[in-house]
């Protein structure tokens, strides 16, 4: 198979490296595994050949393209990442596609804005929650790629993170950002069909927006300009993140006010600008929630963390971390309570807050800080 070693033979060696584009490791069952080197490092690949130790004479045996049916067995896929060309891997990776967590986290504020300027009685918007489901998928993985470029030279000395695509190597620095110009022009797409509401159209392209936006009333002119300006502020906060836990303790407070920013977004997309009445309390209110979630996750890392000299809250607040994450949920459910208020919500709404209060609870009580399987899996928690 060409992605398994360009048409050479293969000596099924434990680790041995046998071309350039091969690696051998082997199984729970003792069964030798050709692995492509472009997965290897995530010892996982989407096309496995295993060569039984029963055929292999004394595992020294050499493994060549074309071999008999009856000594290869090939193990199907695992995930619709490993299923994609080989080629492609790499970037689906590093844009963290196999892992959506990350894209509800920021999907979330953007559908509760939106929710909240819904007319009393009626559905929320659901073509512009699907616009900001596609704009949070694409943003998150650009947030992605920004963020293993500043951290590929700590990426590969933390056990969790040395697998991702730059710090392993499978792409280079100019392919990431080859790829990122290509998540940001999406993501400007996206932001620009924001203000189909006020144009009167029901999808323009980029260049439509553009020129409706240059024709249209003075005042509908300045609010979609607004709209936009609001949506590119975000980029700011989204470049210089990765950078803050090098020289503060509270990165997870500028995470907090990143990922939030659909809070304000959302709902200026609906009514035209942004009501602040409601979509502030609710911003701040979810800084505290991505606090409260993102030091859960931390606690993950924070032996190599202190090794490379990474800093965080979870390291700052050591054994007070849970009082914290009391205090930040607290402000997350306030906030929750005040854009509820401020927008008119009835009983309903309060009752789903009740519900996120219990739910962050559970979290906190819960969470075993020193078992990092137990923090990803409280992290993890937070989609729902």
């Amino acid at each position: 198979r060409r992605g398994i070693a360009g048409g050479r033979c293969l000596s099924p060696l434990l680790g041995r490296k046998t071309s350039e584009r091969a690696t051998i490791l082997s199984d729970s069952t003792g069964r030798f595994v050709a692995v492509p080197r472009v997965q290897a490092r995530w010892a996982e690949s989407n096309s496995r050949v295993y060569l039984h130790p029963s055929r292999s004479s004394a595992r020294s045996r050499s493994l060549a393209v074309g071999s008999e049916a009856s000594d290869v067995h090939v193990q199907n896929p695992k995930t619709w990442v490993e299923a994609c060309p080989t080629k492609l891997q790499p970037y689906l990776l590093l844009a963290r596609m196999d892992k959506p967590i990350g894209t509800w986290l920021l999907l979330w504020p953007c559908c509760w804005s939106i929710g909240l300027a819904a007319p009393p009685g009626a559905l929320p918007d659901l073509w512009m929650i699907a616009k900001m489901g596609i704009g949070a998928t694409v943003m998150r993985g650009a947030g992605c790629t920004i963020n293993d470029l500043w951290d590929r030279d700590i990426d590969n000395k933390v056990e969790r993170t040395k697998t991702r695509p730059l710090a392993a190597g499978t792409i280079t620095p100019v392919e990431a950002l080859g790829f990122l110009v290509v998540q940001l022009s999406a993501g400007l797409a996206v932001l620009l069909s924001l203000n189909t509401n006020t144009l009167d159209s029901p999808m323009p392209c980029t260049i439509e927006v553009m020129q409706k936006i240059a024709t249209a009333p003075n005042l509908t002119r300045a609010l979609s300009v607004c709209r936009i300006l609001l949506g590119f502020a975000s980029v700011g906060p989204v470049i210089i993140y990765p950078l803050m836990k090098r020289v503060t303790n509270w990165p997870q407070l500028v995470l907090g006010l990143t990922i939030n920013w659909g809070a304000l977004v959302g709902a200026s997309s609906i009514v035209g600008s942004c009501p602040w009445e409601y979509c502030l309390p609710l911003y701040l209110g979810s800084v505290g929630w991505t606090m409260t979630y993102d030091t859960i996750y931390a606690h993950q890392d924070k032996v190599d963390d202190r090794k490379v000299g990474v800093k965080s809250t979870a390291l700052l607040l050591g054994d007070y971390t849970k009082p914290a994450l009391f205090v930040w949920s607290g402000a997350f459910v306030t906030g929750l309570g005040l854009a509820g208020q401020a927008a008119g919500m009835g009983i309903p709404y309060y009752i789903g807050v009740t519900g996120a209060a219990m739910h962050l609870t559970w979290q906190i009580v819960d969470v075993d800080l020193s078992e990092p399987k137990d923090c990803m899996a409280k992290f993890v928690a937070n989609r729902w």
